[in-house]
């Protein structure tokens, strides 16, 4: 077990050459441009509580048990729950951090690895051949094996004290915690560049679309992605924010002008941003609720 600290560098919003592009229930206007002369909005998150993280085994199935990661503040609790949804490469440095950094904020964040009924612990290289050993184990998942370890997952939070729990997901991640909004009670997701919603690629997206399923959605829901993200061409954002719309579900969806794929590593600016919307969406609700 690890007990430390946790303070990231404080960063401006917005994004170089515009603000981000939203789209919200019963709104379609855009948001003023925080990169307009007198027009600039710093908004600073300050994650400064010790924090507590260990390697956990979840319970789940009769198979052995589920490797996670959590990471809550190190003061007694209870507190609100996360679920982390990892990318391709497994239960990562990247995927801890965002765990870290939930719990900095005060939440107990728990990232499971999704790859355990295939290849437990697995942690792949961010390089061409992990990439591709990625894809193959993502052909392995199925539906209704991420939906019981995403289910294990909240169980063990609520076990622990969370009452409100909720999902935040990175790419592939970002595809169950959507497919998780439509078939679990999470209060509300933050959808971080989910791929392959409105088709038939993977096999979490069979046998009918994903993004087919948007009516069962009870939560609020966050969409987050760049521009220029090849996962996540225009024609799909379109019809992600349009189901959304058409189901009636409380939403958003926030496009990062000039931004690609996985740019909360990358864009320091869109980074800030979303995660100040990401903390403005699980506080609310707890909030609220």
């Amino acid at each position: 077990m690890d007990t430390r600290s946790t303070a990231p560098e404080d960063r401006g919003t917005g994004t170089s050459g515009g603000p981000a592009q939203q789209s919200a229930r019963r709104s379609q206007d855009r948001p003023p441009d925080p990169g307009a002369p007198g027009n600039r909005t710093v908004r600073t998150i300050r994650p400064i509580r010790p924090i507590r993280t260990e390697r956990v085994g979840v319970p789940v199935d009769d198979l052995p048990p589920m490797g996670a990661y959590l990471a809550r503040p190190a003061a007694p609790g209870p507190f609100p729950g996360v679920v982390v949804g990892m990318e391709l490469f497994g239960v990562d440095a990247a995927v801890r951090e965002v765990c870290d950094r939930l719990a900095g904020l005060g939440f107990a964040a728990i990232a499971p690895d999704l790859h355990h009924r295939t290849a437990p612990g697995t942690e792949l290289p961010r390089d061409p051949a992990g990439r591709e050993r990625g894809f193959e184990l993502l052909g392995l998942m199925t539906r209704t094996g991420v939906l019981r370890d995403v289910r294990a997952c909240m169980d063990h939070l609520r076990a622990s004290g969370s009452e409100h729990v909720g999902m935040v997901g990175l790419s592939l991640g970002g595809h169950v915690a959507y497919l998780a909004a439509t078939r679990l009670d999470l209060a509300a997701v933050a959808v971080f560049y989910g791929g392959w919603l409105p088709t038939t690629d993977i096999p979490l997206s069979r046998p009918e679309p994903t993004l087919s399923l948007t009516p069962s959605i009870t939560g609020r829901l966050l969409f987050l992605v760049g521009e220029d993200d090849h996962v996540v061409p225009p024609d799909h954002r379109r019809e992600i924010a349009d189901a959304l719309g058409a189901a009636g579900v409380e939403h958003e969806v926030v496009v990062y002008p000039g931004v690609g794929h996985g740019f909360l590593g990358t864009d320091p600016a869109a980074a800030a941003d979303a995660w100040h919307r990401v903390h403005t969406l699980l506080t609310g609700v707890a909030a609220r609720t």
